[in-house]
């Protein structure tokens, strides 16, 4: 959606490796906004990302307007089935049908052999490669790793928000992650990994603030995003927490039979 930063660059480059023709979308899709979300306010820097794209060797760039993908009269939308009633779903409705929407016009207009997506939008990605299967569209969906700053900050553009005291709080979600790391390799139950990240961000927010701050805190099947289980191997820890006015996402994958627990 615009608003590019290094971790969108880093998808470029990922496409780039593979020695393809890469385009790029730039669209703020207006259907995956809910009507108390930021659509009006999100960052649009059209000029500059078109100078980065540039910079990192982009063919072509498909900037389309809302008229052109929701011409008078369109009426059709993507559902995005059950994969989005829960995280960020569960928070705002709807949302993931736009997306599904959206993504599938895109890849209607540009029919890519394959299409980069980030991993920070973990519920998004794995949305986007469930509605690809069961549409039997003939796309890889290829997944890259989150980007981060330095001091463990997920890259995003909603960062930007951010005062420079928020900016220091919003550190707490990735040591959330990481202290609930820790404790499901040590074999902890759900309920306490959960318990440990909010107290994770409790600690740096504040015990009457956690409650309001927090959208979710989970610890699930990392493909059916179903609470984990003794028996669950490919995990996702996953976070939305509200550092003043913005949300911000994060999530972690951790693979037991990989740590050897």
């Amino acid at each position: 959606m615009g608003a590019l930063h290094a971790g969108h660059i880093s998808l470029i480059h990922a496409a780039r490796r593979r020695n393809a023709f890469t385009i790029v979308s730039i669209y703020v899709n207006p259907t995956q906004f809910g009507p108390n979300e930021d659509l009006a306010a999100y960052p649009r820097t059209f000029e500059t990302d078109r100078a980065a794209c540039r910079d990192a060797g982009v063919e072509l760039i498909f900037a389309p307007s809302d008229p052109v993908m929701y011409p008078p009269g369109d009426q059709t939308r993507v559902s995005a089935g059950p994969l989005a009633d829960t995280m960020c779903g569960r928070h705002r409705p709807g949302h993931f049908d736009g997306v599904c929407t959206i993504v599938a016009k895109l890849f209607g207009v540009v029919q890519p052999d394959f299409a980069v997506f980030g991993q920070k939008d973990a519920q998004q990605a794995l949305i986007i490669r469930r509605m690809t299967r069961d549409l039997f569209l003939p796309i890889e969906i290829d997944v890259q790793p989150i980007v981060r700053e330095p001091d463990g900050l997920a890259l995003s553009s909603r960062n930007a928000y951010l005062s420079p005291v928020e900016r220091r709080q919003a550190l707490c979600l990735s040591r959330a992650l990481h202290a609930g790391r820790v404790s499901l390799l040590d074999g902890a139950p759900r309920d306490t990994i959960v318990a440990k990240m909010r107290e994770v961000v409790a600690a740096e927010l504040g015990e009457n603030m956690v409650d309001e701050a927090i959208d979710y805190l989970v610890a699930v099947d990392a493909d059916s995003l179903e609470p984990m289980t003794d028996t669950t191997n490919q995990l996702l820890l996953a976070g939305a927490v509200r550092i003043g006015r913005t949300r911000l996402i994060d999530n972690l994958l951790v693979d037991r039979t990989a740590d050897g627990r």
